[in-house]
């Protein structure tokens, strides 16, 4: 079993006193400051990008390829767009002013929260942990970074290479697992940012709670998929396997269960399977394209989850190796375990249903979802979905597609978490927008003051 990194609990406090201290003297406001730590971020991973994917191949068994995608390029790509827009995104908004105000002139103007805790999952490490830390410090915020202790390697790769690119002055790494967070949370801070699931969740906000401090929560959910009569299914097929065995299902937004016309069940299940074999050879144990669980925990949580249903694909395990083959189950009863919590992982419940309404009833009686997937050709049917569920993003035709637009602002509602990040949003999540009303003092007209006469009622009235 590896060694679980750890920050010493006596420095936390210590840590975050140093990086508040830092914002308070002015460290994190200068445009170019942030300008200079979004650069050596990206030159963080470019310059070690192998160190980085070794360690996410150890952790968690990262093809290369979809590595370097999900875990590196999102976060180059994301920091690029923020560099370019860096000065643009903080520039004071001119707004309206009405008229009782004149002479005056109103603005919006971004300023930081101050010291933002930033704690991150194990399923995309880096990306997680590094894009809103990157929107932090765009925003001109000093971050407290805490990467999970589940992807021990990612965790002490990150923690040694931080220091050596980033401002020690305004960031931070704390590493390790309960007792130090337990720590983290006791802090205070200015904004909370946490991915993870909702149990944890909860426990965030709780801390939160004693200072006021407002979060933003990414959690999960299950994400459902709903294949409409008017399917082409065989795009379905490759688009829902993609999202869904992508670091083998352990993906916030992978499809979570599929909701089929009864027409097209049998259908879908064929394209599934062949498309399986298309991306992952007839044994998906050997392919070089197919991630692994992260841990024993989560493995022996998963195979429990394969009981009481009928395996139509897959189903086959190595427990030293951390595999599960890509899996699709019939026969599921909704009340079932595999139906009532996320699952996390390489398997996809199929249920068939007789039509659009039932799959909408079944989507709108449950806790939001993360995301909602729909597939239709039909765009009546499509509207229908989109009017009559709530989800925290939706990608019709496709699946987690959503999330890589960085004008579309990435979040759940609900249950599945509140606040929303990426491009603009990613930097405006850690910011206020402080409302200023500047007034001119050459003309001080004396009717806004007493005595209040009738006459100064009677044009009250016309104006205001």
């Amino acid at each position: 079993m590896q060694t679980i990194p750890q920050t010493e609990i006596s420095l936390i406090a210590g840590r975050v006193q140093f990086v508040r201290d830092s914002f308070r003297a002015g460290l994190t406001r200068p445009i170019e400051w942030r300008r200079t730590q979004l650069q050596r971020m990206i030159a963080m991973l470019t310059e070690h990008e192998q160190e980085f994917l070794d360690a996410l191949r150890h952790d968690l068994g990262k093809p290369t390829t979809e590595a370097f995608i999900t875990d590196l390029a999102f976060v180059t790509g994301e920091i690029r767009a923020m560099i370019k827009n860096l000065q643009k995104w903080n520039r004071p908004v001119r707004v309206a002013s009405p008229l009782v105000t004149m002479p005056a002139k109103s603005r919006l103007m971004p300023e930081p929260l101050g010291v933002v805790l930033i704690i991150a999952p194990w399923n995309y490490p880096v990306q997680l942990l590094l894009v809103p830390a990157a929107g932090a410090i765009a925003a001109g915020n000093a971050v407290v970074l805490k990467p999970s202790e589940i992807s021990a390697s990612v965790s002490a790769l990150l923690a040694r290479l931080i220091p050596q690119y980033l401002d020690q002055g305004a960031v931070t790494t704390v590493e390790g697992g309960v007792a130090e967070t337990t720590e983290l949370l006791d802090q205070q801070y200015d904004h909370i940012f946490y991915t993870g699931n909702g149990v944890v969740g909860r426990v965030v906000m709780t801390a939160a709670a004693k200072n006021l401090t407002p979060v933003t929560l990414e959690l999960g959910g299950k994400s459902p998929v709903i294949v409409d009569a008017s399917a082409n299914v065989g795009v379905a097929a490759r688009r829902i396997a993609w999202g869904k065995w992508l670091n083998a299902g352990q993906t916030c937004v992978a499809p979570d269960y599929v909701l089929v016309h009864e027409s097209l069940q049998d259908k879908l299940i064929s394209e599934l399977k062949s498309v399986i074999t298309d991306f992952y050879g007839v044994e998906p144990h050997h392919s070089e394209s197919y991630a692994r669980i992260v841990s024993p925990h989560h493995f022996d949580r998963l195979k429990a989850l394969l009981q009481g249903s009928t395996v139509a694909i897959g189903g086959d395990s190595i427990a030293q190796d951390r595999y599960i083959a890509p899996t699709v189950l019939t026969k599921v009863d909704p009340s079932s375990e595999v139906m009532q919590e996320e699952i996390f992982g390489p398997i996809l419940p199929i249920i068939p249903i007789a039509d659009l309404n039932e799959a909408i009833n079944f989507v709108a009686n449950r806790p939001h979802p993360l995301a909602l997937y729909v597939f239709a050709e039909n765009k009546k049917a499509i509207a229908e979905v989109l009017e009559r569920t709530t989800a925290g993003g939706v990608t019709v035709n496709g699946t987690i597609m959503h999330l890589t637009n960085p004008r579309l602002p990435f979040g759940g509602v609900g249950e599945s978490g509140m606040g929303g990040y990426h491009g603009k949003a990613g930097v405006r999540v850690f910011q206020h927008l402080k409302p200023v009303l500047l007034r001119g003092t050459m003309i001080d007209p004396s009717i806004a003051y007493p005595p209040f006469t009738e006459r100064k009622l009677r044009l009250f009235r016309k104006v205001l």
